[in-house]
């Protein structure tokens, strides 16, 4: 069923943490509505907007990190690919910034 995609270990923590924080998300609405505020993000949101948006820009991160590993380990003559957890570690940072601080 899954064959289809590259299973390997950073890529199943990435979408685990995603599951989690959408099952923490629905727990903590059900126990403390949230209010809209404005932060750094150009709009007012809520914590499920941030939410959305972070893990938008997570993807985001994770995808440009994938398509230019190629071509850092030739910009930098590096002697292999950089690490996919660096992009896994950077998307989980601007994510929990988003939601923190936007």
């Amino acid at each position: 069923m899954f064959e289809w995609m590259a299973w390997t270990l950073p890529v199943a923590v990435f979408f685990s943490c995603i599951g989690l924080m959408l099952v923490g998300m629905t727990v903590w609405e059900t126990r403390s509505p949230t209010v809209m505020r404005k932060g750094f993000l150009p709009i007012a949101t809520t914590r499920g907007d941030r939410l959305f948006i972070g893990l938008l820009t997570a993807a985001y991160i994770n995808l440009a990190f994938v398509g230019l590993a190629g071509k850092a380990t030739e910009w930098f003559g590096l002697a292999a690919e950089p690490s996919i957890w660096i992009s896994l570690g950077l998307s989980m940072a601007v994510l929990g910034l988003i939601m923190r601080r936007g």
